[in-house]
């Protein structure tokens, strides 16, 4: 018999809230434990368009890993993107790969919703994860 997972993201909990993030404007979903992933993570993220959050608001951090590499890619809407102070913009359907040592963050760019899917490698879970507040200046 075939070994295969099927997840549906709507049935994979939103963790918004549980991460610091403000669950009005921003929605993130694990995927890795329903997939059974053992090596990799696979998360959906929505930045809500249209917002900027205030100034010490979780929602303007940024963050960086010790050994875990990430893809981000552009599924909808139109985001910015910052790396190590570097503000990029970022067109639907383009894939980014940031290195583990890169700080980094991601927000919507415009009133349209940025829907993001990521891929990281080596799953190395939150104790590889360093924050960063208020990454955002503006």
């Amino acid at each position: 018999m075939a070994d295969y997972t099927i997840v549906s993201v709507a049935d994979v909990p939103d963790m918004a809230a549980e991460v610091g993030m403000d669950p009005d404007h921003f929605e993130i979903r694990f995927m890795r434990e329903l997939l059974g992933l053992k090596n990799l993570a696979v998360t959906y993220e929505r930045f809500g368009g249209g917002w900027r959050a205030p100034e010490g608001h979780t929602h303007r951090r940024g963050h960086r890993h010790t050994v875990q590499e990430e893809v981000y890619f552009l599924v909808s809407g139109r985001a910015q993107g910052k790396f190590d102070g570097d503000v990029v913009e970022i067109e639907p359907w383009t894939a980014v790969r940031v290195p583990p040592e890169t700080a980094r963050s991601f927000r919507a760019a415009g009133e349209d919703d940025a829907v993001f899917i990521s891929i990281a490698a080596p799953q190395a879970g939150l104790d590889d994860v360093e924050f960063l507040p208020d990454y955002w200046e503006d």
